[in-house]
């Protein structure tokens, strides 16, 4: 942990994104079945809460379950969510013990009234937390939470409430699931592949992006410090030429 301070000083990411792929893969590779993988993994999660807490980051966001996930086996998407159910109720109250606040983002209304209601309640047993946020995308989708921004606010300028041309940048992000946040500053894919598959598509266009081969339930907390590590050492530049950003940097120093 005191190389990562070292190193990254105050270039700790404030959001953290966090696309968990791989628990299939590490439990086939071990002979067993694919709900091993995703039970393996709540370890994973724990892991990363505690290095992200512990270094600063505000925001914390996994992507749990796509909106493209209904596609597999049924078995295995019904493991999935009587294992979210679990989770809620056993790490609700150790979530709010660490002063961390859970919020759910994506379309519920798939999902069975009590895991609905079970959201519900963590979120309102965590909601007076400051200390950190950890975000879950459940039956969440990139391309879902563009349209239902866009249909919100086609919404306000068909009621007279809004002028089409006084629609930004900055009033759109406002109208996503994850509005009210700083956009993520580091996106982790784990599992070896390179993309980010649906997950906060507006919301990742500065992002910086972090790949690692590790399947999810093996990326633990040096795993998840050697990504912060690799964050603090790029220069990000939002379209401005290197030079300038170091005579900013300069300049404020």
């Amino acid at each position: 942990m005191e190389k990562v301070r070292q190193i990254a000083g105050r270039n700790i990411p404030r959001h953290v994104a966090i696309i968990m792929d791989g628990n299939n893969r590490w439990a086939k590779r071990r002979l067993l079945p694919g709900v091993a993988g995703h039970k393996a993994g709540v370890d994973a999660v724990r892991a990363v809460i505690e290095v992200c807490a512990e270094s600063g980051v505000e925001v914390l966001t996994l992507f749990a379950f796509s909106s493209e996930n209904w596609q597999r086996p049924a078995d295995e998407v019904g493991a999935l969510m009587e294992l979210f159910l679990r989770a809620l109720r056993r790490e609700a109250r150790k979530l709010n013990d660490n002063g961390i606040r859970l919020r759910i983002i994506g379309d519920r209304s798939r999902f069975h009234p009590e895991l609905q209601a079970a959201m519900l309640e963590a979120e309102a047993i965590t909601a007076h937390n400051h200390r950190f946020i950890l975000q879950v995308a459940a039956n969440y989708g990139g391309q879902w939470d563009i349209l239902q921004a866009t249909r919100h606010l086609a919404a306000e300028a068909q009621a007279g409430r809004l002028n089409p041309d006084e629609i930004t940048p900055a009033l759109f992000q406002g109208y996503l699931a994850t509005g009210d946040l700083p956009p993520p500053d580091l996106c982790i894919r784990t599992g070896g592949e390179r993309r980010i598959s649906n997950f906060l598509l507006w919301q990742l266009a500065y992002a910086e992006l972090y790949f690692s081969d590790l399947f999810w339930p093996d990326f633990k907390h040096q795993a998840m410090r050697r990504a912060l590590v690799d964050f603090a050492s790029r220069q990000r530049r939002f379209g401005k030429t290197g030079e300038q950003v170091e005579n900013e940097v300069r300049a404020e120093c």
